[in-house]
């Protein structure tokens, strides 16, 4: 059910008030060297011994959603691990409050 105008507004609002912290990280984590410090610094797993960081590849992340919507995601890699390519999702999403809902919309971004 599509929002009511005023919600709408209100929407956009809150996302153009996220764009300049959302638009910092994503261009911090566009560079490969930040996307390795991340991943060898937060992933604390066997198999990331077996990532050739030298593959990673940055990704297009527009697509349309089921109820025809389009959306970009934040920022797409992929790499190679034991010769199988890895893709490695960041979501970026600045929150000034709780929200109760954040792991609905993190499926529904996944």
């Amino acid at each position: 059910m599509p929002r009511p105008p005023r919600q709408r507004r209100r929407a956009r609002a809150r996302s153009a008030a996220r764009a300049p912290q959302d638009g910092s990280y994503k261009h911090l984590f566009s560079h490969p060297e930040m996307v390795e410090g991340l991943l060898r610094d937060f992933v604390q797993e066997d198999w990331l011994a077996l990532i050739d960081f030298s593959t990673l590849e940055k990704r297009g992340g527009s697509y349309v959603t089921d109820d025809l919507r389009d959306r970009e995601d934040d920022i797409i890699w992929r790499v190679r691990v034991a010769g199988d390519w890895l893709y490695v999702y960041l979501l970026i999403e600045f929150q000034s409050q709780v929200d109760p809902w954040m792991a609905v919309r993190v499926m529904v971004y996944t």
